[in-house]
């Protein structure tokens, strides 16, 4: 399931303004070697939770229902569409964080070892975050564009920009401060885990009470 929707995913070419945006974010965010690493490590990291949320919803609203329907028959399990969705963005988002971890070693001359681990453990949270919000706010609950376009940046603004949720905010201003504590970064990463345990199931439970 997870092959065949990064096929689809390939196929409707749907990635390619999400990426073209990152790549012109990198572009941006890592052209100063005397900038420190980390900060930078935020900004990309926030910045990948928007695209994979942009991903997901792009991936779920690449069929159309008919198609939607003839997948889930085939897959006959929920679940296992669901799945494949939140299995192929996570490829994508793991690929998405080499990027800006090569990018800044080659800017700055290489990065410490645990410099890099603090940079994947960011991005990969921001991952699971970005698919978390992408799921609710696609075709899946939304029927409408309108709907998501009005959701999913309020729900994304929430997440990066308000301290008191403790998702990707706390993590990245962690980074920002090139000293960042165990604790942001940990509770960070597993709390945004959880978060895309408990949008899958939430979705997967609404979509099933629909059908």
């Amino acid at each position: 399931m997870i092959r065949y929707q990064l096929a689809l995913l390939g196929h409707s070419q749907r990635w390619l303004p999400p990426s073209l945006l990152f790549a012109l974010l990198l572009g941006v965010v890592y052209a100063d070697p005397g900038t420190p690493v980390l900060p930078e490590f935020a900004l990309s990291a926030g910045g990948l939770a928007v695209i994979t949320c942009w991903l997901t919803i792009a991936l779920v609203d690449a069929e159309d229902p008919v198609q939607r329907l003839i997948t889930r028959v085939h897959a006959r399990r929920l679940s296992t569409v669901l799945g494949g969705v939140v299995g192929a963005v996570l490829v994508c988002g793991a690929l998405l964080t080499v990027a800006p971890l090569v990018w800044s070693s080659v800017v700055h001359g290489g990065n410490p070892l645990g410099t890099l681990g603090l940079g994947i453990l960011a991005h990969l949270s921001a991952t699971a975050t970005g698919i978390a919000v992408g799921l609710p706010c696609s075709r899946l609950l939304l029927p409408r564009i309108g709907y998501t376009v009005l959701t999913a940046p309020v729900v994304l603004a929430v997440v990066l920009l308000i301290r008191q949720v403790p998702l990707l905010n706390p993590m990245l201003r962690a980074l920002a401060a090139e000293a960042p504590a165990t604790g942001p970064l940990v509770l960070g990463a597993v709390t945004s885990v959880g978060l895309l345990v408990v949008s899958g199931v939430a979705v997967g439970a609404v979509v099933q009470r629909r059908s």
